[in-house]
């Protein structure tokens, strides 16, 4: 069974999650910019991963708007973001990302990443500036939340909580 994964990455978090899983996988593994759908019929097992931008999966519609020519493959997308794993959360993501019937033909998974503001874009980092004012604005009328107070601080110093063991589950799916 040949495998492959795909990954579109800003910062370097979902790529080096697509290391980790094409090496145990020992899986082709390429750039989403690189790929196409037809280089994707040739794989029996295809697994994505990209950053999450405002709940949106980066790239993701390599699968889900070529998902017709890919059935009968196993699929597992992954998607990284800096905030801690709350079912709630990924179950939004999930659903604002794939219909009821992709994610009956798409394992979904959230592997934790991190945030690195110096290796954003400029228009990454203008939209995060404006983050970064609204949640300064808030933080003078109300109590911030952990994970406000969290990205204020990773502004200034980057984090990762990148893991390979946080892959287990993802492997566990598309070997099954």
């Amino acid at each position: 069974m040949k495998t492959i994964v795909v990954y579109r990455s800003k910062t370097g978090f979902a790529k080096q999650y697509a290391e980790w899983i094409a090496e145990e996988l020992k899986a082709d593994i390429f750039e989403a910019s690189g790929v196409t759908v037809h280089k994707l019929e040739a794989y029996d097992k295809i697994v994505y991963g990209g950053g999450l931008y405002a709940v949106g999966i980066n790239g993701v519609k390599l699968i889900t708007g070529n998902l017709e020519r890919l059935k009968g493959k196993r699929i597992a997308v992954f998607a990284t973001g800096a905030t801690p794993p709350r079912k709630e959360d990924i179950d939004k993501v999930r659903d604002m990302n794939f219909t009821a019937e992709q994610q009956k033909q798409i394992g979904f998974f959230y592997l934790r990443g991190g945030f690195d503001y110096s290796k954003l874009n400029f228009a990454d980092k203008l939209l995060m500036n404006m983050l970064k004012l609204k949640i300064k604005a808030k933080k003078k009328k109300t109590k911030l939340e952990p994970d406000e107070i969290g990205m204020l601080a990773a502004y200034d110093r980057p984090v990762d909580f990148t893991g390979k063991k946080s892959t287990e589950e993802l492997l566990a799916y598309i070997n099954s």
